[in-house]
C-alpha cells in the first residue's frame, strides 16, 4: 500500500482527533488502571523501530502505540542509498509535520511527548557506506544521523560482526571512526558487533557506546547476537545502555510457544541485575504494528534463512502475541509491574533511561 496522504492519515486514525495523544485511552476517571495511566504520562522509546513503509497500517499503529520516540533503521549499505534514505525521512518528516519531529538532541523526545509527536532519531544498523572516508560522518550528522552500529553481521573495515567466523577487534581504521563519533555526537552501537569488537568498542568509546537491541546470553546460551553478562557490565559500569529486543527468535528458540512475553521480561530482570536500573531499556527490531499483520512466511522466513547463517535460529513464526502488537510495552509495563517494578522503574526503561544517555552522548 502507497503511503498515505497527511489527510487521509488525520481522517482514519485517532490522531487526527483533538485531544487524543499517542496511545492514550480516552476514558477518563479515577478506575482507570494505575499502570495504564502511568505509561499514558511516560516517555516510550523504542531504539530499533524498522518501519520503513509508513501506510495506512503503520499510522494506525502508530497512534494505538504511546511511542514518544524511535530510532529508524536507515539504508547502510552504500553511500548514495544513506543519502537518498535520509532525503526520503526529511522529506517524511516535513510533510507529517503534525506526527513527526526529528530529533537530534535529547529535547526533542520531551518536545516530542508534550507536543503529542513522535521524536524520529536516524540510526544506521552498519558503518558500511562510509567506506574509508572518516570525513563521511561529519556529512551524516549534519543531515542527522545520531546513532550507527559499527558492523552488521559480517567483518567491515571497522571490525568483526558477530557471526563472522573469526574474532578480530576493531581495526586501526574502527578506532579512528570511534573517536570521530564520539566528537561529533553520533551514538556508537554495538549491538551486532562481534566480542572482541564489542569489547573494544566498549572501551574506546568516549561516552559510553551501547546495544540499542540485544538480549542477554546467560537466558538464550550460544546465540551470536546476544551479549554476556560481562560486556553487559562493562558496558554499564562506562555509563552505556542495554536494550532488550522483542523479536520473537532474540527472546528465545520458542517464539509463541514456550518463548513468551515473561521470557522477555526474564531478560530485562537479567539486565537490569547485571547493569543496575539505570541502564536497561526497551526496542522491537521491527515496525510498530508488528510481523503478524503483513508478513508471510515466504515473504519473511524464507529469506532470512538464507541471508542469515544457522547460529542465528531464525524461526516461524518469529512473534511472541503479546508483543507483536502496537500496545506492546503497555504490556511490558504491566509485565513489570506484577513483577515488583516500582512505578519509577517503569518509568525508567520504558524510556528514561534512554532520554538520560541520549543527553550524555548526542547532547540535551
Amino acid at each position: 500500500m502507497e503511503n498515505m496522504k497527511r489527510r487521509d492519515f488525520l481522517k482514519t486514525t485517532a490522531l487526527g482527533t483533538a485531544g487524543i495523544a499517542l496511545g492514550v485511552n480516552p476514558v477518563i476517571g479515577q478506575n482507570r488502571d494505575p499502570i495504564d495511566r502511568l505509561y499514558e504520562n511516560s516517555i516510550i522509546i523504542d531504539t530499533l523501530c524498522v518501519a520503513r513503509n509508513w501506510d495506512k497500517e503503520e499510522f494506525e499503529a502508530l497512534s494505538q502505540s504511546g511511542y514518544t520516540g524511535i530510532q529508524t533503521s536507515l539504508h547502510n549499505r552504500t553511500w548514495d542509498g544513506a543519502l537518498s534514505n535520509i532525503s526520503e525521512w526529511n522529506d517524511r518528516i516535513d510533510e507529517y509535520s503534525d506526527v513527526f519531529l526529528k530529533a537530534t538532541k535529547a529535547s526533542h523526545f520531551r518536545q516530542a511527548k508534550k507536543e503529542n509527536k513522535l521524536a524520529v532519531m536516524y540510526g544506521h544498523q552498519n558503518a558500511t557506506m562510509i567506506e574509508n572516508k572518516i570525513d563521511r560522518l561529519d556529512i551524516l550528522h549534519d543531515m542527522g544521523t545520531r546513532c550507527i552500529q559499527l558492523t552488521y553481521n559480517s567483518r567491515n573495515l571497522l571490525g568483526d560482526g558477530c557471526t563472522e567466523r573469526t574474532n578480530a577487534g576493531l581495526s586501526d581504521f574502527g578506532v579512528d571512526v570511534v573517536k570521530r563519533m564520539n566528537e561529533l555526537g553520533i551514538i556508537v552501537d554495538l549491538s551486532h558487533c562481534g566480542r572482541q569488537t564489542t569489547y573494544d568498542g566498549i572501551k574506546f568509546s568516549d561516552p559510553p557506546a551501547c546495544f540499542t537491541h540485544t538480549m542477554c546470553e546467560a537466558l538464550y546460551r550460544g546465540h551470536p547476537r546476544a551479549k554476556t553478562d560481562d560486556q553487559i557490565k562493562k558496558m554499564a559500569v562506562k555509563g552505556g545502555m542495554i536494550g532488550i529486543a522483542a523479536l520473537g527468535y532474540f527472546v528465545g528458540p520458542d517464539p509463541g510457544g514456550e518463548t513468551t512475553i515473561e521470557t522477555y521480561l526474564d531478560h530485562i530482570d537479567h539486565a537490569v541485575k547485571v547493569a543496575g536500573m539505570d541502564h536497561v531499556g526497551l526496542c522491537t527490531d521491527f515496525q510498530i504494528h508488528g510481523i503478524k499483520a503483513w508478513a508471510t512466511k515466504e515473504s519473511w522466513y524464507e529469506p532470512r534463512l538464507k541471508s542469515f547463517k544457522p547460529s542465528y535460529n531464525v524461526k516461524w513464526p518469529p512473534w511472541i502475541p503479546e508483543l507483536d502488537e502496537p500496545k506492546r510495552f503497555r504490556n511490558v509495563a504491566h509485565g513489570l509491574f506484577r513483577r515488583g517494578y516500582s512505578e519509577n522503574s517503569i518509568k525508567k526503561i520504558l524510556g528514561l533511561n534512554w532520554l538520560n544517555y541520549f543527553e550524555s552522548v548526542i547532547g540535551a
